[in-house]
């Protein structure tokens, strides 16, 4: 498969507002971004790439703040070499080494997890899946049965194995995360995972203590009736995917109908990753 890669250079004072093209972008289909000391790199499958309806969804922005970018096509046969030279190793505090197959490991960390850089979402490097990991690490996971929704590379279903969760179900729409969770998950030697390509359609009728659901706002609204059928009373949903304003105040209030509360949330450039309990 080819991949289209779009170069920015943005000029801003506030961080956030770059993060809202990459948000945009997201929407669109593009699955992969890497920062670069002028702005990002974003990445879509050519076949997914709409020139015209990107100019025309990021035409506000240009009011607002100053950015351009490039367009470059990258052959199929050079995706890897790309992917590779970006991916850095990332740490979670002292707790957590997330890195790639040809990156040394570092036993010191309580907790190494090995991603394998392909195209799906989710190698950690994204504000939001920091923020999941540490909501994670500061809360009890162990023996808990536990939903990954919009799993991605399969990272935070990793990381609830690697804190002592029960059992595990990971669940995402495209065909690409499914198979990458699959792999990653094997890769980190987590058995019985129940992997499923799907949406809220799929999930299980069972009841979980732990809901991750790191997607995004509009997505999270539209799945929260769903989420809170499956989750236990007194069970925890973690919300991220989404920024600080508005969103929070949406996704509280949305959670709220259905009887999730919200606890606490963290931030990181604007994004939040915040902490609800079913009453």
């Amino acid at each position: 498969m080819n991949y289209y890669e779009l170069l920015f250079t943005v000029v801003t004072e506030e961080d956030y507002q770059q993060d809202l093209l990459i948000s945009e972008l997201a929407e669109l289909g593009f699955d992969t971004f890497e920062e670069t000391d002028l702005g990002f790199k974003a990445y879509i499958p050519s076949e997914d790439f709409d020139k015209d309806l990107v100019e025309d969804t990021l035409a506000p922005y240009h009011e607002q703040f100053t950015f351009s970018y490039e367009i470059n096509l990258i052959p199929e046969k050079n995706w890897n070499a790309v992917w590779e030279s970006n991916f850095q190793p990332i740490t979670i505090g002292t707790q957590v080494y997330v890195r790639a197959t040809f990156h040394e490991p570092h036993p010191e960390f309580p907790h190494e997890i090995v991603i394998d850089p392909k195209m799906a979402f989710g190698t950690g490097h994204h504000d939001t899946t920091c923020l999941m990991m540490e909501t994670m690490l500061e809360n009890d996971i162990q023996g808990k049965k536990v939903l990954d929704m919009g799993c991605g590379t399969g990272i935070l279903a990793i990381l609830a194995y690697k804190l002592g969760a029960a059992d595990l179900t990971a669940i995402d729409y495209d065909m690409l995360c499914y198979k990458s969770t699959i792999e990653n998950t094997e890769l980190n030697h987590v058995p019985d995972v129940n992997v499923i390509c799907g949406s809220k359609e799929d999930i299980p009728n069972e009841h979980y203590d732990v809901i991750l659901a790191n997607i995004n706002r509009n997505i999270l609204l539209d799945q929260m009736e769903r989420y809170a059928e499956v989750l236990k009373s007194d069970g925890e949903i973690y919300f991220s995917g989404f920024y600080e304003s508005p969103d929070l105040e949406m996704i509280r209030e949305e959670a709220n109908k259905y009887g999730m509360h919200y606890i606490s949330h963290k931030k990181s450039n604007n994004w939040v990753a915040a902490r609800f309990k079913k009453a």
